[in-house]
């Protein structure tokens, strides 16, 4: 079996930058741009202007009785100047007039047949936002990274209405097993409903890919083989869960060593040690095993990275914490083992408890759970005496909503 870092290593070298397309500004959130610095064309704010609804002054006219002069509205374009002993009345957004130099707040002045009483002195530029204090035209941008909505926010202050990003990996995501129903139809003898296709999907999508479900297949080796073969033509990854183990009807492992080429087979990992990674046509295929949890944690581990590296994205994008088991977790001491654990912040220490049972079949337990506690190989429990790294997959709770 292979060590999880090594595994890791010879996965990501399979990895190509997905290509880059063009969309609107608007449609890019969560997106990843393909070049993450951006070269500021304009100055932002492009103008001084007034922080507060007010009067714009002289400072040194202060304190004093001014004549008003005016007025000026967000998005003005005609400005009246401000001279000796005058005041422009103005609105929150709107350009410094000229002359002007300080912006007394409204609540700090009375206006009166004409004129403005302002009684304490204003400093200059108090209550004015200089031109380019937030960017200045030539600034180089960094933007790595999901594009978040404050990340939009600075490109549509910058102008931009479309950006250059990288294509969604487009990840096929094929269930087999004769067991299997699609969620929502009844149940057969022997049956149980596929979790797995569309969880998956969502763990794609999560991770910025673009999921698509194929038809579940049967434990048939024909019928297994075309899936993925017309799989990996229209697809940059192919994701299979089960199939990938020993059993007689195993048979995904089979048609990447017949069809493609298998890299690898088996990680010593607790859940998912059968994990295949191989090539069929031009798309890499990762074979996850059959089992919710243990596809769910792989694809965590693997998949998750495989993704994001193709979007030029490093690791696997999660919080990583340092937290101290409550109770002894047991473990296969042959694997690294990644446990389902809640994880919360209490007295300046983070702590971590089972969520639930760790066997591989047992899905609550991932949900109950906000991360996975790492435990070394060689070790046969997470020891409440010891401190364990742990992989964040939702938020740190404080110990008041454990």
């Amino acid at each position: 079996m292979l060590t999880l870092d090594e595994a890791y290593r010879r996965l990501l070298a399979r990895s190509r930058l997905a290509r880059p397309e063009i969309v609107p500004l608007a449609d890019a959130v969560g997106r990843v741009l393909a070049e993450p610095k951006v070269i500021a064309a304009v100055d932002v704010p492009p103008f001084a202007n007034s922080a507060m609804d007010g009067y714009a002054v002289r400072a040194a006219d202060t304190p004093g009785q001014l004549r008003l002069a005016g007025e000026i509205a967000a998005g003005a374009a005609s400005l009246p100047s401000v001279e000796l002993g005058t005041a422009v009345r103005i609105m929150t957004g709107a350009p410094l007039p000229p002359g002007a130099d300080a912006i007394v707040p409204i609540e700090d002045a009375q206006e009166t047949d004409g004129m403005v009483s302002i009684s304490g002195g204003v400093l200059s530029a108090a209550y004015v936002r200089s031109a380019a204090h937030d960017t200045r035209a030539g600034d180089e941008i960094c933007l790595p990274g999901a594009l978040s909505a404050a990340k939009i926010g600075v490109l549509a202050s910058l102008g931009l209405g479309e950006v250059t990003v990288r294509c969604r990996p487009a990840v096929a995501i094929l269930s087999t097993g004769s067991e299997l129903v699609a969620p929502g139809e009844a149940l057969g003898p022997g049956q149980i409903h596929d979790a797995n296709g569309v969880a998956l999907a969502a763990a794609v999508t999560e991770a910025g890919g673009e999921p698509l479900i194929l038809t579940r297949q049967l434990d048939d080796e024909l019928a297994i083989e075309r899936a993925l073969v017309d799989a990996a033509a229209g697809a940059d990854l192919v994701v299979a869960s089960g199939g990938v183990s020993v059993g007689r009807l195993d048979f995904v492992r089979i048609v990447l060593e017949r069809r493609g080429s298998l890299d690898f087979w088996r990680i010593a990992v607790q859940p998912g040690k059968p994990l295949a990674v191989g090539a069929l046509g031009g798309a890499t295929v990762i074979g996850l095993p059959g089992n919710p949890v243990s596809a769910l944690v792989t694809f965590e581990l693997f998949v998750r990275p495989f993704i994001r590296s193709m979007l030029g994205l490093v690791g696997d994008g999660r919080l990583h914490v340092r937290a101290t088991p409550e109770a002894r977790i047991e473990k296969d001491p042959a694997r690294r083992a990644f446990l389902r654990v809640s994880v919360w912040h209490e007295d300046g220490e983070i702590h971590a408890r089972a969520a639930g049972g760790q066997g591989s079949s047992q899905l609550r337990p991932l949900a109950d759970a906000n991360g996975l506690l790492v435990v070394p190989e060689g070790e046969a429990a997470a020891e409440p005496t010891m401190s364990y790294e742990a992989i964040m997959f939702e938020p740190l709770l404080l110990d008041s909503y454990r």
